[in-house]
């Protein structure tokens, strides 16, 4: 196959269109290129970060706190990590709901988007209000999920949140009860459009059975998500405690991670909840935010397949060396569930989650597994100080832990970020409010062109 594509200024020869293609590539490429040192000339703030690796101040909130390092005099030093929801530290509010037995994301859900925390009764309405959402009609399934089946689950539910925006009446209005309204109803139906359109990828790409289960409304979020997802919607307590922290410990991460600070950027733009929920679904995507749990718990398999003894520290270590040298695994350098933008000391969602994945390794009779993976956790820091210079302490994060439960659960890789999607939609909403209410100017940040000025070259003389 040829293109209509002339081939150098002649035009003579005629090149193939894969050929066109590279050729286009190149250019595309070549051209966007920067000169590093610019960046250093114009002090620009890369990743809008500073050296130091703090984040440029962009805005304020009162929704989520991120602590990794206090002022010590002039400079600051790293502490144990701290996550604080509304003022109320994670680790409180762990305790609190799960002294009583309780579940605890509906009462995260309800901490972050309304920032306090609910009354017994307040509890019950909450519930029953997301319990009454989190419906969709038979032909919405059908039409917005299972009829267009997509490889990537989390593209898939973009276009199911998108979808929502046709039921909607009023779907342009941003007054806050408006976009409370839109959020509720979000937040209650993001575990069915994971699930669904995961059941619709299995059907189509790996040629299992279709099985599709309406929630149940005296069922907790976390409790439907393992009835929706097995196909004998069976699941023991433990389970849907271990999914309910994890969910809990996702809700949130303050303004300035990736996908959080895409829902103020877009909507400062004044655009719909649908299309800022579906942007920051697509931020999350990314293996650099939310994908990393997966390519974590890939690692951690291919380690037990390269060390013969779990207990060699030293093998152990030098497999991750292997990793770092980008001569083990997938050739990226990186050991995946290690070091955090943010936390250097600790991540306290990693300290929590370790607990429970301790409990469910030894529920599931994989508790060797377990003990391998703190050991990793234990000697991959000193490995990386090995293998690069460190300005800073490196930890485990909260991916450490995250896909390695899931695992036990028996939550299928391609539902991993999708379901962290799903819990991150209450910061999300929580943060489209607070821009909507603060009514801010739209978020435009500066670019400087560094582009030599040139002549236009008339048609015939190129």
């Amino acid at each position: 196959m040829t293109s209509d594509t002339p081939k150098g200024a002649g035009g003579a020869a005629r090149e193939t269109l894969d050929e066109t293609l590279e050729r286009w590539s190149r250019l595309a490429g070549e051209s966007s290129i920067v000169d590093a040192d610019l960046y250093n000339r114009y002090d620009v703030k890369r990743g809008l970060r500073h050296v130091s690796g703090k984040g440029v101040l962009a805005g304020l909130t009162q929704i989520g706190d991120v602590v990794g390092s206090a002022a010590e005099g002039d400079s600051y030093v790293p502490v144990p990590g701290e996550l604080v929801y509304r003022g109320i530290d994670i680790n409180d509010l762990v305790s609190g709901f799960q002294a009583d037995g309780r579940l605890g994301f509906e009462e995260t859900a309800y901490l972050v988007l309304f920032g306090q925390l609910p009354s017994p009764g307040e509890l019950r309405l909450f519930e029953n209000q997301l319990a009454a959402l989190r419906v969709l009609p038979r032909h919405f399934v059908h039409d917005a999920v299972l009829r267009m089946p997509s490889r990537d689950v989390m593209n898939a539910m973009a276009r199911g949140v998108l979808a929502l925006y046709t039921r909607d009446e009023n779907p342009d209005d941003t007054s806050v009860p408006a976009v409370l309204r839109q959020s509720l109803q979000v937040i209650a139906t993001m575990p069915l459009l994971a699930v669904y359109a995961y059941q619709a990828f299995a059907d189509q790409f790996q040629q299992r059975s279709l099985v599709i289960h309406r929630p149940e409304a005296e069922l907790s979020t976390a409790e439907n998500i393992l009835y929706m997802l097995r196909p004998d919607s069976s699941f023991s307590d433990l389970e849907a405690k271990v999914l309910d922290l994890s969910l809990v410990l996702h809700a949130e991460h303050g303004g300035g991670n990736n996908s959080s600070f895409t829902a103020h950027v877009v909507s400062s733009t004044g655009t719909d909840t649908y299309a800022t929920i579906a942007a920051s679904i697509g931020s999350l995507k990314g293996p650099r935010h939310g994908g990393a749990n997966i390519k974590m718990v890939r690692m951690f398999d291919d380690l037990k397949e390269e060390v013969d003894d779990w207990d060699d520290k030293e093998e152990i270590e030098s497999y991750l060396l292997r990793v770092l040298n980008k001569e083990a695994f997938d050739g990226s350098g990186l050991i995946y569930g290690m070091g955090h933008p943010v936390y250097s000391v600790s991540d306290p969602r990693t300290i929590i989650l370790r607990e429970y994945a301790r409990d469910l390794a030894s529920a599931k009779g994989v508790a060797d597994e377990y003990r391998l993976l703190t050991r990793v956790e234990a000697i991959a820091p000193s490995a990386i100080a090995k293998a690069r210079t460190v300005y800073k302490g490196v930890s485990a994060n909260v991916d450490f832990y995250s896909g390695y439960i899931y695992r036990m659960l028996d939550i299928p890789e391609e539902l991993y970020t999708p379901l962290f999607a799903c819990s991150r939609s209450v910061g999300w909403c929580a943060h489209r409010i607070e821009e909507l209410a603060n009514n801010g100017k739209i978020i435009r940040p500066a670019y400087k062109s560094v582009a030599d000025r040139r002549k236009y070259v008339p048609f015939g003389e190129r």
